[in-house]
């Protein structure tokens, strides 16, 4: 086998939360898992001898991931990959292979007795990898062979693994090169994982500049007298982290997992200047020791009272007390976080006067000055260390660009002013009259002195970079139309949430007139934290207020032929979704030929959550997608799959990734995924020139006999069934009904060929005849003004 051959199978040993996860993810990826784990103890003689009873534990864990939430598999299909055993029975299994990452318990005895056993089981290019942070490799590999040892390395995946991006890769003194390479090969195009190369430090790059921030914040915060909810206020989007900030991470991750790594730094790290910032307060001891851990036993740092109201455990007396904090830190950190991108923030954080402005610049320049001293000693490269903290805490700006939003120079002076040690380096930089760390596509590297070229994936292109020309080929106060180039026009919202508007419709239906006018495809690439959350929610309310009937049928109308116009276009149009995709979001989806989804797509019409149904097109494309692989002259019942289709869009369901989407038939099954998002972009364009290049033509219209009133019938005594029985209201019956109807063609749907247009027809009318509802209004208003559902 080739040292760059690709990894095929791979088994994960120890099925506790980070093995069970990891395995999950690589499933995800398509590949076959051999998920392995100890014999339980204390077994019965009977259990001894039955296999599936040995195999409990990894079992066990399989069965739970499938009810775990949110969910490690993209789909539960993608358990079937998996496949469990034990240490004492199946661990030869390992032999086939290319990769082993261990994930046992953290005590070095124990995994070196592993390795001893792997030792004598692999041969060829097989991987071993430990996942660890607190481990040194050194120690690990102690005594093994010099196989083992150059195939030997560290992964480090953050948790939940499907979900953070960051996989820190860390190679040992006899690590072979192109073992390192193959492993970054695997998790970055496999697992659509972002890689850091770190050194064999403790807590590696990521954890320990994000623990260091963290305790450090904490124990400013003591000495300050400040309140819990008032350093999460600090701390969050108005410091470009986010909105968890210090403590609600710390219940997200657990704190007996947020304490076990402070902890391994103290120990670990006996010569650190900081050391003692890595001391736990004793009142989160007390917290350890009564299990209050966050939320995973419903209690941390804050916990939900029984009238659902939420507490906050206060540090001077060990007691839960009312939410509070200071309402005039409070509201100066409301303001700052509408003040732009990051940089705009974090600069009018640091600037603000009083306890706010002081607390910013002592935690963000004791933070800054720690990382920079750390450089050289857990990575060399400042770009890495600003992207792991980017992909491992969901920084929006890792610490270097944050040392450039607040001006480099400026910084270093009032850091030296206040007495903070700052490495040679950072002097030397400052005294050759470097302004930043980060000058277009350079970055300064502190350990030579002098700029160099940011390694860059040319995949990982931005839209600012990839559009071209000094203005937009089209453009109102909702959505541009750029040249992407290559024959591609690119179409961006600019709405709020990136909601469907009047304008928004507008640039769609111009940009297909464009495009095929003047390109050879189209794509929809949209940006902000969502790809689209659906229709303005709010002009709908108002028009029906007003009772504007006309205008409503209206709104319905352009956004259905718009979808048409770009299902029917001569050239290919795409779109590339991602986050929250809903209601209008998804209908524009299913108008596009092709769709290159982010892998973390939430897509679902969900139009009933307001009282209302799909009318872009939504519910009758769903219906064409179910019936659009029946061949021409077959005989068929498609009552299964309208019933699917009703089922979906009557119960608003949601696929929870863009697999999901596939097998709800929201996406087609040949769509496109990107596992990486840095990478969305260039393969939507990808998926648009393939397109284009390989003899594109519109589809042809299809009609298709529906099942008409006896259909309408079933689905209507199904619906009665679950407001009889409590799960459903009669508003939400009613509603059901009219979707019941457009799946079904119609009463006279199943006495002829029914057209797309017929469809549509009924869309409309279900649209504007429940926009009329008082209740359905009631939903409308109580979703705009609270943000979630009302049951009514």
């Amino acid at each position: 086998m080739s040292s760059q051959a690709p990894i095929r199978r791979v088994a994960v040993l120890g099925a506790g939360v980070m093995g069970s996860g990891i395995a999950a993810h690589v499933a995800n990826a398509g590949l076959p898992v051999l998920l392995l784990d100890i014999v339980p103890p204390n077994l019965s003689d009977a259990e001894r001898k039955s296999k599936a009873a040995r195999d409990r534990f990894a079992a066990g864990a399989l069965k739970n991931m499938l009810k775990t939430k949110p969910a490690p598999f993209f789909h539960p299909k993608n358990a079937a990959l998996v496949t469990v055993g034990n240490f004492d029975d199946d661990l030869a299994k390992v032999a086939d292979c290319d990769l082993i990452i261990e994930a046992i318990i953290e005590r070095l005895d124990i995994k070196k007795s592993l390795f001893e056993k792997l030792d004598a089981l692999v041969s060829g290019d097989t991987i071993i990898a430990s996942n660890t942070s607190g481990l040194r490799i050194v120690d690990m590999i102690e005594g093994r062979s010099e196989r083992f040892r150059s195939h030997f390395l560290v992964t480090h995946f953050f948790n939940p693994p499907r979900y953070m991006k960051l996989l820190e890769l860390v190679s040992g003194p006899t690590t072979d090169a192109a073992v390192m390479a193959r492993a970054e090969r695997f998790g970055k195009e496999v697992l659509g994982k972002g890689i850091v190369v770190a050194k064999d430090a403790p807590n590696f790059v990521a954890n320990r500049i994000g623990t260091h921030g963290m305790m450090a914040s904490i124990h400013l915060m003591l000495e300050m007298k400040l309140s819990p909810e008032d350093l999460d206020a600090l701390t969050g989007p108005p410091m470009g982290h986010p909105k968890s900030a210090t403590f609600r991470t710390g219940d997200l991750v657990g704190l007996d997992t947020l304490v076990h790594v402070v902890e391994n730094c103290y120990q670990a790290l006996p010569d650190d200047e900081d050391r003692e910032v890595f001391t736990v307060p004793d009142y989160v001891r007390t917290m350890i020791e009564r299990k209050q851990l966050g939320r995973k036993t419903k209690g941390g740092f804050y916990r939900k009272a029984k009238d659902g109201s939420i507490e906050t455990l206060d540090p001077t007396t060990g007691e839960y007390r009312a939410k509070g904090g200071d309402p005039a830190i409070k509201k100066a950190c409301k303001e700052i976080a509408k003040a732009g991108d990051a940089a705009a923030r974090v600069r009018k954080l640091v600037e603000t006067e009083g306890v706010v402005g002081e607390f910013a610049w002592k935690s963000l320049s004791r933070a800054l000055a720690y990382t920079a001293r750390r450089v050289g000693e857990i990575c060399d490269d400042i770009d890495a260390i600003d992207n792991g903290m980017k992909w491992g805490y969901n920084w929006e700006l890792g610490p270097f660009e944050t040392w450039d939003a607040l001006g480099f120079a400026a910084t270093v002076d009032r850091m030296k002013a206040d007495g903070l040690d700052l490495p040679a380096s950072i002097l030397k930089m400052r005294d050759d009259g470097v302004e930043r760390f980060y000058d277009g596509d350079r970055v300064y590297d502190l350990g030579k002195g002098e700029y160099v070229t940011r390694a860059k994936d040319p995949r990982e292109v931005t839209l600012e970079v990839m559009r071209r020309g000094e203005a937009p080929v089209l453009k109102n106060g909702g959505a541009e139309a750029w040249d992407l180039g290559d024959g591609v026009l690119g179409v961006t919202f600019k709405s709020k949430a990136n909601s469907l508007d009047a304008e928004v419709i507008q640039i769609l239906d111009e940009a297909v007139a464009k495009a095929e006018a003047e390109f050879r495809g189209m794509l929809i690439f949209n940006q902000g934290e969502h790809f689209s959350v659906g229709a303005n929610l709010f002009a709908v309310v108002m028009a029906a207020q007003q009772k504007k009937w006309d205008d409503i049928r209206t709104m319905s109308g352009r956004l259905q032929a718009a979808s048409q116009r770009m299902k029917y276009a001569s050239v290919p149009v795409v779109a590339a979704p991602y986050g929250m995709t809903l209601g209008g979001g998804l209908e524009v989806c299913l108008g596009c030929d092709s769709v290159q989804a982010a892998a973390e797509t939430y897509a679902g019409l969900v139009e009933v959550g307001v009282g209302l149904i799909p009318a872009g097109g939504g519910v009758m494309n769903l219906v064409w997608r179910a019936l659009e692989n029946i061949p021409d002259g077959v005989e068929y019942d498609v009552s299964a799959f309208i019933a699917q289709v009703f089922k979906n869009v009557a119960l608003a369901d949601v696929a929870t990734s863009a697999v999901a989407a596939q097998e709800k038939g929201y996406f087609r099954r040949g769509d496109g995924i990107s596992f990486d998002r840095a990478r969305q972009l260039h393969e939507a364009k990808q998926r648009v020139i393939a397109l284009a290049d390989t003899g594109y033509h519109p589809p042809v219209r299809r009609s298709y006999k529906l099942p008409g009133e006896s259909g309408i019938a079933t689905l209507k005594l199904g619906v009665q069934t679950m407001v009889d029985t409590g799960w459903a209201s009669e508003h939400d019956a009613k509603i059901a009904a009219k979707v019941a109807e457009i799946v079904c063609g119609g009463v006279s749907g199943a006495s002829h060929l029914v057209s797309e247009d017929e469809v549509l027809e009924l869309e409309r009318e279900a649209f504007v005849s429940l926009c009329g509802e008082p209740k359905s209004q009631e939903r409308m208003q109580y979703m705009l003004m609270n943000n979630k559902p009302l049951r009514n």
